[in-house]
């Protein structure tokens, strides 16, 4: 068994992990990144990446090899329902800590490719002085103690490699083989999506389209098209799991029967004709997951995940993979200081994403829009206004819970039970208040009593 040292190794080099390696390595770590694919290769993904998840591609130094692959920049987002459409300009805006002050402001999205996009992080990885490595599936996790101190690895011949490390990130997705080993694969927050994904690329013949991100809601189905590299536009539809179909024989028809039911996204894609196969995802859950311990730590979908229904993915894979090594590349020699660290890393990525998550398991419910938010669609089609706020949570510059001031809230529930059927609307606005007042006492919570104990750690100290 071959045997090598670093000051790091991580588990899964796509989105979370390359952000990792980018910053651990110009912190002057070494690095060594594994994966069991070969790249460039595709992944399951929605790719939408909003103008702060732009900035944090600039942050680390990968957005002009993004650029150069010539995704057209997202300036307009559209958002069409109950006959009413929503059109709104993003709004310049910048990353809001300290390592991206010094960067411009970004005003506009991108949907990019995943082959491109985890290339072009690769690659800046690879500038940076990471080791990364194809090939290689992690087996064990090396123990010493009560620390994690590397791992094996297996490549296709069957040769084992042992890392040791002072740190073993496994950014190696929702099925992340690390958080099984850690015995944190099970969630300690968890919500099951009402939504299936149903995907696939057209060849664009629209140029007026290609500067517009756009989705759109019709009964309870919801499609989107985003236009991306290779003169394509990706059209993810997302019916309810209960009209979702699984068999490769009901794949494409239901896809395209969903699309027909939706008259504007029908439209937008008319002369269009398909690039490749349609894939789909099922069964969805939206968690968080321990995401550290002695020695180990969980970015990007291997800790937390969200329904791809808000597209927030790629920003806090990104993100929190960047934020993890600048939290502890200067303490990686001191174990404790190292657990603090990530520690305060995982406290803060709950804070910041808990909002968005429960926003966005509202929105994965998988039914027709309620009358309240009808009449946001109303309200927002002549109120550039309170449109251009409701894009501003989407972009995560806004959290949820201000979006609408108190009285306009009021106004539009008024709104909702004069002008739709009144027991109904007034039955929804109950659930909505009551989802409110349980999602606020979620996030006092999760600021007051912090996180829970690590699995198998004893309650009173969280550790093992």
């Amino acid at each position: 068994m071959r045997s090598e040292a670093a000051d790091v190794v991580i588990v899964g080099t796509r989105c979370a992990g390359t952000a990792a390696a980018i910053q651990f390595a110009r912190a002057g770590k070494h690095v060594i990144g594994v994966d069991s694919g070969r790249f460039p290769s595709d992944t399951l993904s929605t790719h939408l990446l909003w103008p702060t998840a732009v900035a944090e591609l600039d942050a680390l130094g990968a957005l002009p090899r993004v650029l150069a692959l010539g995704a057209p920049r997202l300036r307009t987002a559209l958002a069409g329902g109950a006959g009413y459409v929503v059109r709104t300009e993003f709004a310049p805006v910048r990353g809001t800590d300290h390592p991206l002050a010094d960067h411009p402001l970004v005003d506009h999205a991108l949907c990019v490719r995943r082959s491109g996009l985890d290339a072009a992080l690769r690659d800046t990885a690879l500038d940076a002085g990471a080791d990364l490595r194809e090939g290689l599936r992690v087996t064990e996790l090396i123990h010493e103690r009560d620390r994690v101190v590397g791992v094996r690895c297996r490549d296709r011949s069957g040769a084992v490699t042992q890392v040791r490390a002072n740190l073993v990130v496994g950014a190696d997705g929702r099925h992340s083989t690390v958080a099984r080993l850690v015995g944190a694969h099970d969630p300690y927050r968890e919500s099951a999506s009402g939504r299936a994904c149903y995907f696939a690329y057209w060849h664009d013949v629209h140029p007026s389209w290609r500067g517009i991100a756009a989705q759109w809601r019709t009964g309870d189905l919801l499609g989107t098209a985003f236009p991306c590299d290779g003169g394509l536009v990706l059209c993810l539809i997302q019916p309810p799991v209960g009209r979702a179909e699984r068999g490769p024989h009901r794949t494409e028809p239901l896809y395209r029967q969903f699309i027909a039911e939706i008259p504007e996204l029908a439209e937008r894609l008319r002369g269009c004709t398909p690039a490749g196969r349609v894939r789909t995802a099922f069964d969805l859950a939206s968690y968080f997951r321990r995401s550290s311990g002695p020695g180990w730590a969980l970015p990007g979908d291997a800790g937390h995940f969200k329904d791809p229904i808000t597209a927030q993915g790629i920003r806090d894979a990104l993100r929190y993979g960047r934020l993890l090594a600048h939290a502890a590349a200067p303490v990686l020699d001191d174990e404790h200081a190292l657990d603090g660290a990530l520690h305060m890393w995982e406290r803060r990525r709950e804070l910041d994403c808990l909002p968005i998550y429960q926003w966005t398991n509202r929105l994965a419910r998988g039914e027709a829009m309620t009358p309240l938010e009808v009449e946001l669609y109303r309200a927002a089609d002549t109120d550039p206004a309170l449109a251009a706020r409701v894009l501003e949570v989407m972009t995560r510059v806004r959290p949820p819970e201000r979006m609408l001031p108190l009285r306009l809230s009021a106004t539009l529930a008024a709104r909702a039970v004069r002008h739709h059927a009144p027991i109904p609307a007034a039955q929804n606005l109950v659930r909505e208040l009551r989802d409110t007042a349980t999602e606020h006492h979620q996030r006092v919570r999760a600021r007051r009593d912090g996180l829970p104990p690590l699995p198998g750690a004893h309650p009173a100290t969280g550790h093992a």
